[in-house]
């Protein structure tokens, strides 16, 4: 089962939720959640610059220390039609209570230069569903997490510009488990088989990044993350007796997969002492994503293994938001944003599912002292229906229904420490 990794991992504190078009998260336990991504490769806020545009951390005097922490929840439950062809359940809702953690760190070596460190997790989904549910034989239990380790430099050019590097490390961690159906057909009465696939590895990366600021008050930032190529290459677990499942068990499978590149355009613009506007347009490349999982599938005398190809697509963000700086100690966040789809309603699965979103944000920033800042900060991710229609090539085993009003909602807080 998928519940001991799991359950480590959020022990750790890893996020394993993520949207964005796609799998990637926005919400890592950030102010970024209450802005919903807007200005994130312009504002420089603080150490978790790092995560958006590392050229940020030249706006950062001293040593600066940021850590946080979030809940996920949601409702992601699917609703089974009349066109299904296996028995069960609906699933239940999918989607478990997730709690996330960061910690960044930006240094302030002279007055060009500054270093820094990130730890967060931005890259992944975690599933569970009932274990008899209809569309047991797609999937049962199903993560894919990715933890990044970033160090980092800026350096500030001059008053007007400003260049940053991140060198990203990604430990990503798959398993998936699902039913084998040995009574395809319903032409003999045998009870379920089961497989498992699990394995870990390294991908890295690099995130660059430019900030300009024509003027004071104005920043304008571009960001661009290189696509990491992650390669899991394990042997399959099959538990089922017959010569056909035999066969498959301890069967060599390698999936290869990418986290797609991005980039990122954002816009940071002081409007007076108490009101600045923030904007984000972002491009992610997940057409170059590859395969998300495994599929076994059988008839009364045979079995086969094959790897399920993503046909994911490329999405973009647009994210609009604004700053209110009510008192000298609180400033006030809000931000409202719309994903395109990485999947067409005809390509969706139960093991990724997604669609375009909407999502709303806010949050505050209260100063406890002069070295000192909480933040907590809230945002709802809106994907309403989506359907899904998946059949078996061999078998021809089909489930159809959709995931009824399905959403997500984040709550975060975090402190930033500066010294």
């Amino acid at each position: 089962m998928l519940k001991p990794l799991t359950g480590c991992l959020l022990c750790l504190g890893l996020p394993i939720w993520a949207h964005a078009g796609g799998i990637l998260l926005d919400e890592i336990g950030t102010d970024n959640t209450g802005l919903v991504n807007a200005g994130s490769a312009a504002r420089a806020q603080g150490p978790a610059t790092i995560a958006s545009n590392p050229a940020g951390m030249s706006y950062l005097d001293g040593t600066q220390i940021a850590a946080g922490a979030q809940l996920l929840f949601g409702d992601l439950s699917f609703e089974r039609d009349s066109s299904t062809t296996s028995t069960g359940g609906n699933g239940g809702n999918a989607l478990p209570l997730i709690p996330g953690a960061n910690l960044f760190a930006s240094l302030q070596v002279d007055e060009h230069w500054s270093l820094g460190f990130g730890f967060y997790g931005d890259f992944g989904l975690a599933l569970d569903y009932d274990d008899d549910w209809a569309g047991r034989y797609q999937v049962q239990d199903s993560s894919i997490i990715g933890v990044s380790l970033v160090p980092s430099a800026s350096y500030r050019v001059n008053d007007a510009w400003s260049l940053g590097v991140g060198l990203r490390a990604m430990y990503t961690m798959l398993e998936t488990e699902a039913a084998i159906d040995r009574a395809p057909f319903a032409l003999l009465e045998r009870a379920d088989g089961q497989f498992s696939y699990e394995d870990q590895t390294w991908g890295y990366g690099a995130r660059i990044g430019v900030i300009h600021t024509p003027r004071p008050g104005t920043r304008i930032g571009l960001a661009y993350t290189s696509p990491i190529d992650l390669d899991f290459d394990e042997h399959l677990n099959v538990d089922g007796s017959g010569p056909a499942l035999a066969r498959l068990d301890n069967s060599k499978i390698q999936l290869d997969t990418t986290v797609p590149q991005t980039l990122t355009l954002s816009l940071y613009q002081q409007l007076d002492q108490q009101w600045a506007v923030l904007a984000t347009l972002n491009w992610q490349d997940w057409s170059e994503f590859g395969e998300i999982g495994v599929e076994v599938d059988t008839t009364a005398s045979t079995a086969q293994a094959r790897t399920i190809d993503a046909n994911y697509k490329d999405t973009w963000q647009l994210a609009m938001g604004a700053q209110y700086q009510a008192t000298p100690q609180l400033l006030w966040n809000v931000g409202a944003a719309y994903d395109s789809s990485a999947v067409s309603d005809s390509d969706r699965s139960v093991l990724l599912p997604m669609a375009a979103s909407w999502r709303l944000g806010t949050g505050a920033t209260y100063r406890l002292d002069r070295d000192t800042d909480l933040n907590v900060s809230w945002d709802l991710i809106w994907f309403g229906d989506m359907p899904v229609e998946q059949t078996k090539s061999l078998s021809g085993e089909r489930l159809s229904g959709e995931f009824k009003d399905a959403w997500v909602q984040t709550l975060t807080g975090n402190m930033t420490w500066r010294f």
